[in-house]
């Protein structure tokens, strides 16, 4: 198997204004934002309202609607019901619906346009569409974004400013005063890029019909949500034996008083906990890969047989679900927060990690088609152009 083609030289040069993904990271990357006019040339809609409309009446999406009377914002979270949509006025609100790589293939295709950054950083696409004078109000981000521009258009107003003082009367999380240094228009294919904290606020500015903007967010969890994961992980998969045991403990005039002996005994049970540094780097992969708790696999209601399987991955090939992380390091290979040790052709894992799809040989080892097959009963896999993603 052939090495992957470095990223830099496989995206669009337009995507990043010009620049390499090399040159964009040590120049940009959580330091400065830039707008890339054309950054997706002839960029073409994804998808249209009333298609958005539905999917943000369905249980399994995630959707927000905001809208604006004046200075006052309300915040309505969905599903929602074709009447409310029905209802809304001629201008001034948004709907916004998360994860849309998980529904839509042109989302996550797009999504996958940014694979010169660690997919352990990258997040989902969210779609914004706005009526004429839409927002979500002056606020920041605590994470990296790129807001590519779809349909009708958007002013943008950008500051660096060090006040991020939030309004503590808004239902959502708006600044209380913005105080722009650039204000620019953009339209379809021009794509701004925001590292984490850069003050913004995009108002549609068409006249008539919806502003649509395209988010490609990243993870950036917090160090408290991190060690909250790590302890439930290393909680969930360690296996220890034996009990507080205490036969020396003697009889006592102060019962309330914590026994050293039991502070021992707590401190023993603890330590046989493994947390050096190769358990914290298989929690890394588990952590980056565990997947949302409102995802649900479409697993297939009857799968084919193994042999029947083996045979079509060799034909047509295999690719992940939408909703599929699979990542790896040197040693473990890891799928929706789960880890297993590399084994046999480390090559064919991993380019299957990267790239996430592969015709499988025919001459594949038995267990590596064993585990894919697996996944595919899942719903973690399918088979390419045979079923729905």
């Amino acid at each position: 198997m052939t090495a992957k083609t470095n990223a830099a030289n496989v995206i669009h040069p337009a995507l990043l204004g010009g620049l390499t993904p090399r040159d964009f990271m040590a120049k940009h990357w959580q330091k400065q934002w830039r707008l890339m006019r054309s950054a997706v040339p002839a960029f073409e809609e994804l998808i249209d309202s009333k298609a958005l409309f539905s999917l943000a009446c369905s249980e399994a999406v995630e959707s927000r609607l905001i809208l604006r009377d004046g200075k006052t914002w309300t915040l309505e979270s969905g599903p929602f019901t074709k009447k409310r949509l029905s209802a809304l006025p001629a201008r001034d609100w948004t709907l916004l619906v998360q994860g849309l790589n998980l529904h839509l293939p042109a989302a996550d295709a797009l999504l996958r346009k940014f694979n010169f950054l660690p997919y352990a950083r990258l997040d989902d696409v969210m779609i914004s569409l706005a009526a004429p004078g839409g927002g979500v109000g002056p606020h920041f981000d605590s994470y990296d974004v790129f807001l590519l521009q779809g349909i009708g258009s958007r002013q943008w107003k950008i500051s660096e400013q060090t006040d991020l003082e939030l309004d503590p009367d808004a239902p959502l999380k708006i600044l209380k005063k913005i105080q722009a240094s650039e204000t620019f228009d953009v339209n379809a294919g021009d794509m701004l890029y925001l590292p984490p904290h850069v003050a913004h606020d995009g108002v549609a500015t068409q006249t008539e019909g919806f502003c649509t903007t395209y988010s490609i967010g990243f993870r950036a969890p917090t160090h408290q949500e991190i060690a909250d994961g790590f302890l439930d992980w290393i909680g969930a998969t360690s296996e220890l034996d034996g009990r507080l045991e205490d036969p020396d403990l003697t009889a006592t005039i102060n019962p309330a008083r914590v026994p050293k002996i039991y502070q021992r005994e707590i401190f023993a049970a603890i330590e046989k906990l493994q947390m050096d540094r190769n358990t914290i780097k298989q929690f890394a992969g588990c952590f980056a890969t565990d997947v949302k708790p409102h995802i649900v696999f479409d697993a297939p209601d009857e799968p084919m047989l193994r042999a029947a399987f083996g045979r079509a991955a060799a034909s047509k090939g295999v690719a992940f679900a939408a909703a599929t992380m699979c990542l790896y390091d040197d040693e473990f290979l890891f799928i929706n927060g789960e880890a297993s040790v590399i084994k046999g052709d480390a090559l064919f894992w991993r380019a299957l990690a990267d790239d996430r799809h592969t015709l499988v040989s025919a001459k594949q080892a038995v267990e590596t088609v064993d585990a894919l097959y697996a996944w595919y009963c899942d719903g973690w896999l399918r088979l390419t152009h045979t079923e729905k993603q």
